[in-house]
């Protein structure tokens, strides 16, 4: 009896750890994705894209969230890392699709709209609008390599790095402004980045707008930078999206 008890206890100690911070325990049919994310930029972009599709789609796109305590380093776990390799969120898995893994933010943006987005509400069509679906991927593009990494550098030396930088400080704070100045030129006379005339909203806007969300806190001014006074088409470009009751409910994600 003794030793069936330990026996019990073992396999409960080994259930009470896998999966970690499930946001709730469903006894109905499984979502169709799981997300694990924080709540950093990167990881509110794909919850507000899933936001705004399910205010489209509705349950089709619904999910389950699994916090990631990046501050714990969660996301080194080896059991992380089997979804992700390079060890960063946010992640999606796709139960609806064999389990199928996506991770990278824009990687997972194009995913979904690639396959759960049959109308296009939040993308262009490849085939029959070719040009807005390469402007669409440019401005995807540009921010992911440019937007978060540059604008993460200034997060950290002016407020993680453990000794005072002023050189980093400066190249990465200037560097963020020149982004933003990118987008007041692309801005101007425009409401959204990618599409015909004045543009229209889509996973480009998305992809960028989480670096600079007032929400929450100011995300520009925890980078160094204060105002954004300097570029009045970009603070009304995300006035409007910010507006927008999905990415409301995305930013609360997790």
């Amino acid at each position: 009896m003794q030793v069936a008890f330990h026996r019990l206890s073992s396999v409960a100690r080994s259930l009470s750890t896998t999966p970690r911070n499930m946001s709730t325990v469903h006894t109905s049919k499984p979502k169709p994705f799981v997300l694990y994310t924080a709540g950093t930029p990167n990881g509110r972009k794909v919850s507000v894209f899933l936001e705004e599709l399910r205010a489209v789609y509705g349950e089709k796109v619904d999910y389950d969230v699994q916090k990631i305590n990046i501050s714990r380093n969660d996301q080194k776990e080896p059991w992380f890392i089997k979804l992700n390799p390079n060890g960063r969120i946010p992640v999606l898995v796709d139960r609806a699709r064999e389990d199928f893994v996506v991770f990278e933010t824009a990687a997972i943006l194009l995913y979904l709209e690639q396959h759960y987005d049959p109308e296009r509400k939040l993308g262009f069509d490849p085939v029959s609008q070719p040009n807005e679906y390469s402007e669409m991927l440019q401005w995807m593009l540009w921010a992911h390599g440019g937007v978060g990494p540059m604008q993460g550098q200034a997060n950290h030396f002016n407020r993680f790095a453990p000794e005072d930088i002023p050189y980093a400080k400066k190249r990465y704070i200037l560097e963020t402004k020149r982004l933003y100045g990118v987008m007041e030129i692309r801005l101007t006379d425009r409401d959204y980045l990618a599409g015909p005339g004045r543009g229209v909203y889509s996973a480009a806007d998305i992809n960028v707008f989480p670096w600079l969300v007032p929400s929450l806190i100011n995300v520009h001014q925890f980078a160094g930078i204060e105002s954004l006074d300097e570029w009045p088409s970009l603070e009304m470009w995300l006035g409007r999206i910010n507006a927008r009751k999905a990415v409301q409910d995305g930013l609360t994600i997790p």
